[in-house]
């Protein structure tokens, strides 16, 4: 029943390119991950994905993406979870009683020996601190909307723990 009024995410994760899709209605967001953040004592989001870019050059802002990083996926986990939340945001909502969505985590890419047990962990926490209520980290080939309402995964590829 709770099935019904969850919002299904799958989110394709690279250093260039951050992408939600809602796989019941097909909206989606895809952009450079990257977040603006104000200077100052208190910082507050500014922009994130394409609305960042203007603020590259103020010296009031600091733009980041929070995936890039030469040895790690991860690069800084709080602007890692706050961009995922604002994209989360730029979806349309499905419900008015919409429930915390089931998000599918695909990081893009096979890293030399695989991903480690931190950027699946720091992966799987972000996701709960965006809202998530459920989490699956898969890594193989891309998935089809109904691959991820299912939950049937290919043998190609594994859910990672």
């Amino acid at each position: 029943m709770l099935d019904l009024f969850q919002t299904p995410l799958y989110i394709r994760l690279s250093p260039s390119r951050l992408t939600v899709r809602n796989v019941k209605t097909g909206a989606f967001v895809s952009e450079v991950p990257e977040i603006a953040i104000s200077r100052g004592p208190k910082p507050k989001v500014l922009g994130a994905g394409d609305e960042a870019a203007p603020y590259k050059s103020s010296s009031s802002a600091l733009v980041s993406n929070p995936f890039s990083h030469p040895r790690t996926l991860v690069s800084d986990f709080t602007l890692g979870q706050q961009l995922l939340k604002a994209f989360i945001k730029k979806l349309p909502k499905s419900h008015l009683l919409a429930a915390a969505p089931r998000m599918v985590f695909h990081p893009q890419g096979d890293p030399a020996g695989g991903f480690t047990q931190i950027e699946i962990r720091a992966l799987h926490e972000m996701a709960l601190g965006a809202g998530a209520s459920e989490v699956t980290i898969w890594q193989g080939q891309d998935l089809t909307d109904e691959q991820v309402l299912s939950r049937d995964y290919p043998p190609t590829g594994r859910v990672l723990e």
